[in-house]
């Protein structure tokens, strides 16, 4: 049996869907905090029982009789996300799982300035030290986040922001899809594959394309780190998430987030969503 978690989340759901695709149902079982909001994948003859990130016993009820579990990385960061992955890591192990899938991030690594970066790296110690198979998907950035990015600079006409690097922008669909893949049949022997987007891309570029694509100039412009966190602050975000923006950009500069790989286009075997494709779609109107 497959366990699934996260998928109340965009991720997790996207990967269940096109779990569901290729391998029959009963096979298949989810882990969630709150199962009572899942009736209708019981109904459809999908496993559910409730797991929880922060509770050992309710995950290695959740993983009985798994073969595969996925684990999906938490909604949160820091210490409290690292100790909910081990947890999460500790019960597939203990209930037997043969092999543990988890969604990792190209760019791991415990010195990077990007915070869920050194979170995905102590994950990924934890992988190696408990003596199960694991692949870690170190997905690309989510494609998801440039509109973000670009909200403000579509009112105002200037994408004002730190000096940054080239990022292989990754479409949630493909990454769903290839660990959908993946935790079906394998799809990759590699401990950790790097699945990016087809192309790495900056800021300067994204503008460009906010302006084919919206038909209003948008200019690129550098502003320092420090100015750049001060308008977050400033318009109302908290300190965390203004660090966690502001160290996207600092992770970027140093290509923890580039070059793309071919890797996921050739699991697929399909072309890969490009951010002007992404793009194109979330700018319309």
């Amino acid at each position: 049996m497959i366990i699934v978690t996260g998928v109340s989340g965009q991720l997790g759901g996207a990967v269940l869907r096109n779990l569901l695709e290729r391998v029959p149902v009963e096979q298949v079982g989810v882990s969630a905090r709150e199962p009572g909001k899942l009736a209708g994948l019981e109904q459809r003859g999908v496993r559910v029982r409730h797991g929880d990130y922060t509770d050992r016993a309710s995950l290695e009820r959740a993983f009985e009789g798994a073969t595969t579990v996925l684990i999906v990385s938490a909604n949160s960061t820091g210490a409290e996300a690292v100790r909910g992955h081990r947890t999460a890591i500790g019960a597939a192990t203990a209930a037997g799982a043969k092999r543990i899938v988890y969604t990792s991030h190209m760019g791991a690594s415990a010195s990077s300035p990007f915070p869920p970066m050194p979170d995905h790296a102590a994950t990924e110690e934890a992988l190696r030290e408990s003596g199960t198979a694991y692949t870690a998907l170190r997905n690309g950035f989510y494609a998801s986040t440039v509109p973000m990015l670009l909200r403000h600079a579509l009112e105002t006409g200037e994408l004002r922001v730190p000096a940054d690097g080239p990022v292989a922008w990754t479409a949630h669909a493909d990454l769903a899809e290839a660990a959908a893949r993946i935790l079906a049949d394998g799809g990759s022997g590699a401990h950790t594959p790097p699945l990016t987007g087809p192309d790495a891309v900056d800021m300067a570029r994204v503008a460009a394309i906010a302006s084919a694509l919206t038909g209003r100039t948008v200019r690129h412009v550098v502003v320092p780190d420090e100015e750049y966190r001060a308008g977050l602050l400033a318009a109302g975000l908290p300190a965390p998430v203004a660090d966690m923006l502001t160290g996207l950009f600092a992770a970027s500069r140093r290509g923890d987030f580039g070059p793309a790989d071919p890797a996921l286009g050739e699991l697929l075997g399909r072309p890969l969503v490009t951010i002007e494709d992404y793009l194109r779609g979330a700018l319309a109107g």
